[in-house]
């Protein structure tokens, strides 16, 4: 499988490429890592809805508790549950069986220590390096740990998201869209808590159509749901529920940069908005980069990727940033993005400014933005930066945009993809350079 981690943990097609003994070395050699030497030590499981969990998280649950770990399995869950239950329960640490916004294909291992945040790509490095060097699996059957499934877990995190908001949310009706995954049991359990009216699509998972023609990646069905049915507005989640995206009224999609723009503009209202500044990525669109300068709101860009913006927000004290996709971090209560937070979050504006979602979108323009994807081999994805070719005819295109957009080519940090982004004013200028960068590297791939 070459590396094991990327920007958001191990992840690959079930089978060829993660395997089940892949899961359980995963298990073993991160018990390793995060075990208390002088005390029994606890770590998490939970799992998206994917056919294949099962045999992951009893293969890397096996692993844990070969190393004198205790496990307390929590079902079907999302991510930010776990990482937030990690610290209610007292664990060294957890982990997540998902592949996110992916197909049922695959699946990924996402890892956790004991303050809930995403390991540090050095101790992912640690725990590549024993099983890729000298993984030995521990045999010492009086010296294993124990196993429990926690019955409340979902209940104990739905509490906690239903607190961190004081308003009343009755007089909303929305449509949800739970993609088949983590948040199909708990976004009900969370919005019938809170008495928002609501209507549900994509919650009965099978194993196999999680993310299928559904959910933060697959808004349509949402859209025409929510104009249909004349909803207020409608959210939509991915696989393991770490991120949400909005639909207003109308059936116009409310992405991760709005949904920044509307917090961050709330929280400096209300003198809240920690050093002034929101946190966001280089996929950031020039349009919430200009809200930001219209509004004096400091704006940092990190590389891609959730972890990356929370490692700038712990640096500094920022307590909101996010990415375009939906993963939104509300440093004062979580510990990664949260799709179900901040959904709560958002409607809580919503009901107390008493306006319409598209009115709240609208303090934000968005710029045309082109992004294509091109299928690569693993070893282009890691080379691709040092071609010649490539890289002067991106320059060129840059000075053809004359200050008036930008260009980012960037390799995918979960698949073997090269991603082609242009922004600019006008969306027909845009695309056709698009195209013409991707056909430079098909070019360059032979």
């Amino acid at each position: 499988m070459g590396k094991l981690f990327g920007t958001d943990g191990a992840r690959g097609i079930v089978g060829p490429e993660l395997t089940i003994e892949i899961a359980m070395k995963i298990g073993a050699s991160a018990a390793r890592i995060l075990k208390d030497k002088k005390k029994k030590t606890t770590l998490l499981v939970g799992s998206d809805t994917r056919i294949s969990k099962d045999a992951l998280r009893f293969a890397l649950a096996s692993g844990v508790l070969s190393e004198g770990v205790n496990v307390i399995d929590l079902g079907v869950i999302s991510t930010p549950a776990v990482a937030y239950l990690i610290k209610k329960y007292k664990a060294a640490g957890g982990f997540v069986i998902s592949a996110s916004h992916n197909p049922s294909k695959y699946n990924g291992i996402k890892v956790f220590n004991s303050e809930g945040y995403k390991l540090a790509d050095e101790l992912e490095n640690k725990i590549e390096d024993i099983i890729f060097n000298d993984f030995k699996l521990n045999n010492e059957v009086n010296n294993v740990g124990t196993y429990e499934f926690k019955e409340n877990a979902k209940e104990d995190y739905v509490n906690y998201l239903a607190s961190t908001i004081k308003n009343d949310l009755s007089n909303l009706k929305i449509g949800l869209d739970t993609a088949n995954g983590a948040a199909s049991i708990t976004a009900q359990m969370l919005f019938d808590k809170l008495n928002v009216k609501y209507q549900i699509i994509n919650n009965k998972p099978d194993g196999f159509n999680i993310n299928d023609n559904a959910g933060s990646t697959h808004l349509e069905g949402l859209q025409e749901f929510v104009v249909k049915n004349k909803l207020d507005c409608g959210i939509a989640f991915d696989g393991d529920a770490d991120r949400c995206l909005f639909v207003d009224e109308q059936g116009h999609v409310v992405d991760g940069d709005k949904i920044l723009a509307i917090c961050g503009l709330d929280l400096k209202e209300r003198n809240e908005l920690t050093n002034n500044t929101i946190v966001g990525t280089v996929m950031s669109n020039l349009g919430f980069v200009k809200f930001c300068e219209k509004n004096d709101i400091n704006f940092i860009a990190t590389k891609v990727g959730d972890r990356y913006v929370l490692e700038e927000m712990l640096k500094n004290n920022y307590i909101l940033g996010g990415e375009q996709s939906g993963h939104v971090i509300f440093k004062q209560f979580a510990t990664t993005g949260d799709g179900e937070l901040t959904a709560i979050q958002v409607l809580s504006i919503l009901a107390t400014k008493k306006v319409k979602l598209s009115k709240l979108a609208s303090i934000m323009d968005t710029y045309p933005q082109v992004l294509k994807n091109l299928d690569v081999t693993k070893e282009f994805k890691d080379t691709y930066k040092d071609n010649e070719t490539i890289n002067n005819f991106i320059k060129q295109c840059e000075s053809s945009l004359n200050g008036e957009g930008r260009i980012l080519v960037r390799a995918s940090g979960t698949e073997n993809l090269i991603r082609v982004m242009l922004e600019g004013k006008d969306i027909k200028s845009i695309t056709k350079i698009c195209d013409e960068i991707i056909e430079v590297i098909k070019k360059e791939l032979h």
